[in-house]
């Protein structure tokens, strides 16, 4: 069994509540978002219907917008919730540690 590295991405402040920020690791893109119970979650950056980065898009309680196409996911399960999206996100293991914001990637 392979060990995931756990990532330090950013300060639970980086974020605000109900919210969502892209970073990149491994020319991967991700995004992570801030729960309205400062909650964090993590899933794939880009929207399945068509490659568009999510953290440019709208969060609402525990769902993500797509920018594009208003495609919609739930992003603590990753499942696709409105269409045009139809292809789940994949989603990351999310941890908090003093403050910091860490998440396990392949």
């Amino acid at each position: 069994q392979t060990i995931m590295p756990w990532i330090e991405i950013c300060a639970t402040d980086d974020i605000d509540e109900e919210d969502v920020i892209r970073f990149e690791h491994n020319d991967s893109l991700y995004a992570v978002y801030r729960g309205p119970q400062d909650d964090y979650f993590c899933t794939d950056g880009l929207c399945t219907h068509e490659d568009v980065s999510l953290a440019d898009g709208l969060v609402m309680d525990y769902i993500i917008e797509c920018p594009k196409h208003n495609g919609q996911f739930d992003y603590r399960t990753g499942a696709a919730v409105r269409a045009p999206a139809c292809r789940n996100l994949r989603t990351y293991k999310v941890r908090v540690e003093a403050g910091n914001v860490l998440v396990e990637l392949p």
